[in-house]
């Protein structure tokens, strides 16, 4: 099942409240917090996250499980990794846009 979580979108101006993502090395909003559902994203020099994902929005939703939905995708654009300790995600290309499957381990965002 999908529920819609938020749409990224990539920034180069630092936004209030940002955290960082080490794995990624990208500072991000948390969603929730904006009234659109937003999410931004603001990358490190030195990150290594794919063209495709920095210069393009992304879909994200909430899922129960990631594995059994990548059988369905056309590309996995970064494969799942854990963010802090209640997060796991998965960028992948599907009908030419990239979505991000979430798979809370449990609520939060980052200390919060």
């Amino acid at each position: 099942m999908f529920v819609f979580d938020h749409v990224g979108i990539t920034t180069t101006e630092q936004q209030p409240q940002e955290d960082w993502v080490e794995q990624s090395k990208i500072w991000v909003t948390n969603p929730r917090n904006h009234p659109e559902h937003i999410e931004f994203l603001r990358y490190h020099e030195d990150s290594a996250v794919p063209a495709i994902i920095r210069d393009n929005p992304h879909i994200a939703y909430r899922v129960d499980e990631i594995e059994p939905l990548l059988a369905s995708v056309d590309e996995i654009l970064i494969p799942s990794f854990i963010v802090g300790d209640f997060l796991e995600v998965v960028f992948v290309l599907k009908h030419g846009t990239v979505f991000e499957y979430m798979r809370y381990l449990k609520e939060g965002w980052f200390e919060n």
